[in-house]
């Protein structure tokens, strides 16, 4: 008996209708077609299938699958933290953007040394002031020991005290041109023997190196307190960037030309003969 009605529910299925549309009024057909129902659910199943193969194609391989709650959670937070730094490093980069900018003007010359602002870019003003509360505590005590200790106030001399910084000299040599702004000579031209090693006055770090037409090299190293300029350097030992020691070697002297060298701070230029024992 089963048998039989499962016999029977497969043929209703697999049996065949014809779906006609005729005219109404002359009652021409006009188009129809052969379907059963197993046809019908295959299809549907099929349109299905292929409608779920191309939601999924859709939204794995385009940047829709970005809208889908949690996806790409870890993605968003990094580029989160990515933004932030980047507005950081962005700002840091117009800071040196602007102090290189004031370092080129200077050794340009297009600018006078009156004019030319602190060096605001490396935060020297915050570590002046830290320097000048420094010095005030020192005269502070300087005269409180002065009180006690009356006899020996030529020990205390403040005028007469060495400097607390030993700057090196540049290089060995003879001075061929002296230190004369009044004529617009803010450097110091040294001329030294063949393969003369160019050394930092302090310790520092290299800010700006310039190769010029004629193979010679320009360096600038900033300094705590300090700015130190050297031209016609034959060869370049270190690059922009690197940390120094005091009188460590930055370049040779391989042409036959004077060392230029400069001495800048807070703006305006010093007389290296003043400062450096040649």
């Amino acid at each position: 008996m089963n048998k039989t009605n499962n016999q029977s529910f497969w043929s209703r299925l697999k049996t065949r209708r014809r779906i006609a549309v005729m005219d109404d009024d002359s009652l021409k057909q006009l188009w129809s077609f052969r379907l059963s129902a197993l046809g019908v659910i295959i299809m549907f199943v099929l349109m299905f299938l292929v409608t779920v193969a191309v939601l999924s194609v859709v939204i794995v391989y385009t940047p829709m699958r970005n809208i889908l709650p949690g996806y790409n959670q870890n993605i968003r937070e990094r580029l989160m933290e990515e933004s932030v730094r980047l507005d950081s490093l962005s700002n840091t980069m117009d800071l040196q953007r602007q102090y290189l900018e004031v370092i080129r003007s200077i050794t340009a010359g297009e600018v006078s040394t009156d004019t030319v602002p602190g060096s605001d870019s490396l935060q020297l003003i915050f570590q002046e002031q830290l320097l000048e509360a420094k010095r005030e505590a020192t005269e502070d005590f300087v005269a409180q020991y002065e009180q006690k200790e009356k006899d020996n106030l030529q020990l205390f001399d403040i005028q007469n005290t060495a400097p607390a910084i030993t700057l090196t000299s540049p290089v060995l040599g003879t001075i061929t041109q002296h230190f004369l702004p009044q004529d617009g000579y803010y450097d110091i031209a040294i001329q030294t023997a063949e393969k003369a090693s160019v050394m930092t006055v302090l310790a520092g770090t290299i800010v700006w190196q310039e190769k010029a037409l004629d193979d010679t090299y320009t360096i600038i190293v900033q300094h705590q307190n300090y700015i130190s300029v050297y031209r016609n350097v034959g060869h370049a030992t270190h690059k922009v960037g690197d940390a120094l020691r005091s009188g460590e070697t930055i370049g040779l002297m391989t042409q036959p030309l004077p060392l230029r060298f400069e001495l800048w701070k807070e703006g305006y230029a010093l007389n290296p003969e003043e400062v450096i024992a040649f």
